[in-house]
């Protein structure tokens, strides 16, 4: 990784120093926010070297496109996610292109996301959801909104994916499972940056005992999960677990091992719920600025669900909530929750007819810069408006300027998924309560392996829907739901299964 594009002397941020480089400038624990605000005008590429190994990053919404081409360009693994490896190994989501548990794993989990077997995970979400809702009902204050939509997220994954609860909502202690993962992915995080600098191996020495047996109790958890749905004796393939033990490539014959198995279910859980509550907080977040928003997202309940606070969405009825699904993609705009993805050439080519890159060079595009490109997205790009999915919109702006969920053939397998949790939760929070955020707070960001609001609370109150809205059906805008996704992206007219 330390040779990365080293035949271009790029701009960087002011303050590098001898041996650790722009170390302080990308400092923790806030390094992307860091380093958004150092790259601000540095151009459309530019660099950071920590210690011998130098990233080279893309904001500019031009160059994004082209790296967004297949046919040029793949997706690379950036130091942060190479650490990454010693927890999730050759998982879906840190596994390199050529690797054959990759496609392996690709083709065989595409059936968990067809549209049959997402109705059958509807039902669990809208029990979940229940769930949650029953824990706000309770609160005697301002809810704390990030950790608790965690909570749902992670429930709602284990018990669709894995028939798995970790009895969220039944304490108020972190589930210990949680807690391991949270300090494994840490140590990663930290691994990754300190890969390059001197002495780097002598500071993870610190903290290795502890490292190793969370990563121990989470592998342990893991494996009990696969062992106890072998001794059941259950074959079937009705969720990602099932599919995984007992599935054949259809043309290779080939099957995971149990040791990517692991993997995988680690992969799933860790990435399947952290994205899905972070783009819920920062939707709540931004709808609940404007009463303007709050009052059309209510409407728009009111008229799907009807008079009836507690009615819970019918899997039909969750592509009709359109003006949530805007903000939802909106929210997903200002703050993807996966925030950079990493490029490299499929063969030496030139980028921007300017910039050479070799096989063995690589670029990771700030997604948060070219979702806020005022050339794309006007001269209010800075500002959270739904109205910027409108039908209209998005057929006029040129394709690959918004990708919260990656690109190519390395996009986001659990997509729709999210999309369908996320708008049926936004529903049903907005048809029970009337929520009022603390006025003095500003958005504050934490990172984890994905953005998260924290320190965000909502005083909740319950509400009685409009009875002159009740049973009304929305105006259709001419948004797309297909027969493949429940709930497309404004976007895009389909929804591929990829990852």
């Amino acid at each position: 990784m330390s040779a990365n594009w080293p035949h271009l002397d790029l701009p960087h941020p002011d303050g590098r120093r001898p041996v650790i480089g722009d170390l302080l400038t990308v400092r923790p624990p806030r390094p992307f926010q860091n380093l958004l605000a150092a790259g601000e005008n540095l151009g459309p590429l530019f660099e950071i070297k920590l210690a011998r190994q130098k990233m080279v990053f893309v904001q500019d919404a031009a160059l994004a496109q082209e790296l967004c081409d297949e046919t040029r360009f793949e997706k690379k693994l950036p130091p942060g996610l190479v650490a990454l490896r010693e927890n999730a190994g050759d998982g879906l989501f840190t596994a390199y292109s050529d690797e054959k548990n990759w496609w392996l794993a690709h083709d065989l989990l595409k059936p968990a996301f067809t549209r049959s077997a997402m109705q059958s995970y509807h039902g669990t979400m809208n029990a979940v959801c229940s769930e949650l809702i029953s824990f706000w009902d309770k609160a005697s204050g301002p809810v704390d909104v990030s950790p608790t939509l965690t909570k749902m997220t992670l429930e709602t994954i284990g018990q669709t994916s894995f028939s798995t609860t970790f009895d969220s909502f039944t304490t108020s202690e972190e589930h210990p499972f949680v807690t391991a993962m949270v300090q494994s992915l840490r140590r990663g995080q930290r691994r990754g940056a300190l890969s390059a600098v001197p002495g780097g191996k002598l500071l993870l020495r610190r903290g290795a005992k502890e490292f190793q047996q969370h990563r121990d109790f989470v592998d342990s958890m893991l494996d009990d999960i696969i062992r106890a749905r072998i001794a059941s004796g259950d074959t079937s393939t009705d969720d990602l677990l099932g599919l995984m033990l007992h599935s054949a490539h259809e043309k290779s014959g080939d099957k995971l091992d149990p040791l990517n198995i692991r993997y995988q279910i680690n992969t799933f859980l860790v990435a399947g719920h952290e994205t899905t509550s972070g783009a819920l907080s920062f939707a709540l977040h931004y709808m609940t600025q404007d009463p303007e928003i709050v009052a059309q997202a209510q409407a728009e309940t009111d008229a799907i669900l009807g008079a009836d606070p507690d009615a819970v969405p019918t899997y039909e009825q969750v592509a009709k909530f359109r003006f949530l699904r805007r903000c939802l993609d909106e929210a997903l705009r200002l703050w993807p929750t996966a925030p950079a993805f990493t490029r490299g050439p499929r063969k030496d080519t030139v980028i921007g007819g300017t910039y050479p890159m070799r096989t063995d060079d690589w670029a990771t595009v700030l997604i948060p810069r070219v979702h806020r490109a005022p050339e794309i997205w006007g001269e209010h790009a800075e500002e959270f408006d739904p109205d910027n999915f409108l039908p209209a919109r998005v057929r006029a702006r040129p394709a690959h300027t918004y990708f919260p969920f990656g690109v190519g053939e390395r996009a986001c397998i659990g997509r729709q998924f999210a999309l369908h949790e996320a708008v049926l939760v936004l529903a049903r929070l907005f048809h029970r309560y009337d929520m009022t955020p603390d006025p003095t707070y500003d958005l504050e960001i934490s990172e984890r392996l994905t953005l998260m609001p924290v320190n965000f609370h909502l005083t909740l109150s319950r509400r009685t829907p409009s009875l002159s809205s009740a049973g009304e059906q929305p105006q259709d805008d001419g948004t797309v739901a297909t027969e493949s996704c429940p709930v497309t992206t404004s976007d895009e007219p389909r929804c591929p299964v990829t990852h």
